[in-house]
């Protein structure tokens, strides 16, 4: 098993997203419902189990869903700016579709291993989302306001999908620990996925949910 980070071979092709969607392993998954989005096309074993937190949520709220998943023999990290939806005929369908979006994402910081960060442009939904979150992980710091969130985990950049939609949308970086992927967990056994990433899941359809209602029906 390899984990190409930095400056790996995709990189250097015309169309790296594209480079990555055709490598073996790696897939696409476009479930369409609402205009209210998830998505984690980090997903698969790149950023472990972002892509079932998005998806579930999704199925909880009726929201639509966009994920790629990566195999567990290799892992390319494309940065998000360089995600393009020119490059997806998937990922341009869902952008094209959804009002809002909601990006999954994974990193390991020791520093940060409580806090689960909202970035994006679209601050309005950040701090909606993060008044769900709150009320549903009690044992972590829900980081909302941009100027807290570390600069390079921010997703301000304009092509970052995130910010593609119409209204734009919020990008979540989840530690180890919510995602069941932290020693705390050694020894659970179930059933079905561990507390935190079961709350954490019920907090994002909430939100969906609970934007739809206040917006109109998507």
């Amino acid at each position: 098993m390899a984990l190409h980070l930095g400056d790996h071979d995709l990189l250097q092709a015309e169309q790296p997203f594209r480079s990555l969607l055709s490598q073996p392993g790696v897939s696409e998954v476009l479930q369409l419902g609402s205009q209210f989005g998830f998505m984690a096309f980090h997903g698969g074993w790149l950023e472990e189990v972002t892509d079932d937190i998005a998806n579930a949520a999704a199925k909880r709220s009726g929201a639509s869903y966009y994920g790629v998943l990566q195999g567990p023999d290799d892992q390319w990290h494309i940065p998000s700016h360089l995600v393009s939806p020119a490059e997806s005929e998937a990922l341009n369908t869902f952008l094209g579709h959804v009002e809002v979006v909601v990006a999954i994402h994974g990193f390991g910081r020791p520093d940060l291993l409580r806090s689960v960060l909202l970035g994006g442009r679209n601050r309005e939904l950040a701090e909606f989302v993060a008044c769900r979150l709150i009320a549903h992980l009690p044992h972590y710091e829900i980081v909302h306001d941009i100027g807290s969130v570390p600069p390079g985990l921010r997703g301000q950049h304009a092509r970052n999908p995130v910010n593609l939609p119409r209204s734009g949308g919020v990008q979540i970086e989840l530690p180890p620990r919510i995602r069941g992927k932290s020693p705390m967990w050694t020894g659970f056994k179930g059933p079905g996925r561990v507390p935190h990433h079961e709350a954490l899941i019920d907090g994002l359809a909430t939100a969906a949910s609970d934007w739809c209602r206040l917006h109109g029906e998507f």
